[in-house]
């Protein structure tokens, strides 16, 4: 009776040892999967909204904030919104049309988000696996320049993150400086806008600077395809997007160099 007795307790603890088990495991599990997602991307938006001398609006240009944010989101990544200045963004390309854009528009929490851009003074760029630099043609006269989201940026990438840019949002990436005196984008194989879109929108004397040339200068390999072609470029863990029919992919390839480095 004994022996019976002493059997069935261990059966018991038997039992109860793997149901902690299971629930240790199901909390780890957890726990993984709330540090897989708890790392945010941090997107960059233009706070200029004058092209030049022209007197003609610009901002940020809303299909290439829309397009990388909705394969970003969907897959579980939390968007933060910084721009040089903070506060309300300019907003250029606004096609409600777009089905993209109208998600994102009517999106009230990140309707919020873009309209309360943070400073770069409030970014913690540890928090973030990613940093996206939006488009627009306003980014071609205030993110080149602008130190404080050079730093961040190269913060996030040194912190083995991702660094990425559609369109003219690579004026972002032109004065990025790693700790070891280098240019982020020498050597490395890069797009952006073209110097014959530049050229075919008519505003080649109006930009501050032709991108692709700057580019060029700073050592970057460019890349690119025809007027309006859907280009993405990545290479070591810098993604790049030529126009605004390259927004969608540079999201798909951010999203598939964090799947890889995870």
């Amino acid at each position: 009776m004994k022996k019976s007795i002493f059997t069935i307790a261990s059966g018991v603890m038997a039992i109860a040892g793997c149901a902690i088990f299971s629930v240790n495991n199901q909390a780890t599990a957890q726990t993984i999967k709330s540090k897989k997602i708890e790392k945010k991307i941090l997107f960059v938006v233009t706070s200029h909204n004058k092209k030049g001398s022209t007197g003609q609006p610009t901002g940020y240009y809303l299909a290439e904030v829309s397009h990388p944010w909705d394969v970003l989101h969907l897959a579980g990544y939390e968007i933060d919104f910084v721009s040089p200045k903070g506060g309300k963004a300019p907003v250029d390309g606004f096609n409600l049309e777009d089905p993209i854009n109208k998600k994102f528009w009517d999106d009230t929490k990140y309707r919020t988000k873009i309209e309360n851009t943070l400073k770069p003074s409030e970014v913690k760029p540890d928090e973030y696996a990613a940093i996206l630099y939006a488009g627009g043609h306003g980014t071609m006269w205030d993110f080149a320049d602008n130190a404080e989201l050079a730093i961040i940026a190269a913060k996030i990438y040194e912190n083995n993150g991702v660094v990425s840019a559609v369109c003219h949002g690579p004026a972002g990436l032109v004065n990025i400086k790693l700790s070891n005196g280098k240019y982020l984008v020498d050597g490395k194989k890069i797009n952006a806008f073209t110097n014959e879109e530049e050229i075919a929108v008519g505003l080649e004397k109006v930009v501050p600077f032709m991108l692709e040339t700057l580019l060029i200068e700073r050592g970057a390999k460019f890349e690119k395809s025809g007027l309006w072609q859907k280009h993405i470029t990545t290479d070591q863990r810098v993604v790049t997007g030529q126009n605004p029919q390259s927004a969608h992919g540079v999201g798909e390839a951010v999203l598939s160099v964090l799947n890889s480095i995870k």
